[in-house]
């Protein structure tokens, strides 16, 4: 395993650990990275105590049919952003037995960035079921697969932060 695998699959250990000793489930809700955090969360043995399910929405229809987007958002705000994301986010709970769920809808290029959202820009949503929300926009540098990768570790990172606040 890579080091940079190896820096996922511990962090991923440790947000399995943190969820399972708060007896919470998980569900994600992936657009560019294609359910990446999915199968990083899923590497780790016994995982089915605390992670719920996924859902790879990568067009505007999936993210209104599986998730609740609605098109007034997508329209007036784009996938890419804030609102999107936590629609996402909220959605995955809505549709799931989890108690957080998390978000993320960016552009990992090498196309597709606008001076408005350059290639690299990604948002992110995690929702609880105890009314909690937050939503964040970063913009990573590298190609499509180190924006990824980036994407995967923030949000891991910051469900961590939370689960641990």
């Amino acid at each position: 395993m890579s080091p940079e695998d190896q820096l996922l699959y511990q962090l991923s250990e440790n947000v399995g650990r943190a969820l399972s000793a708060r007896g919470l489930m998980l569900a994600t809700a992936e657009s560019c990275t294609g359910g990446w955090v999915g199968q990083v969360m899923t590497m780790i043995p016994g995982s089915s105590e605390w992670y719920e399910r996924g859902f790879i929405t990568y067009t505007y229809l999936s993210k209104m049919e599986m998730l609740g987007v609605q098109s007034g958002t997508l329209e007036a705000f784009g996938a890419v952003s804030e609102q999107t994301a936590l629609e996402m986010s909220r959605g995955a709970l809505e549709r799931s037995r989890a108690h957080v769920a998390l978000s993320i809808t960016g552009v990992a290029g090498p196309g597709g960035g606008t001076p408005d959202k350059p290639v690299g820009t990604v948002c992110f949503g995690w929702s609880f079921l105890d009314g909690r929300n937050h939503v964040e926009t970063l913009c990573f540098p590298g190609d499509r697969d180190a924006v990824r990768r980036q994407t995967v570790h923030h949000t891991l990172t910051r469900l961590l932060d939370q689960l641990l606040a």
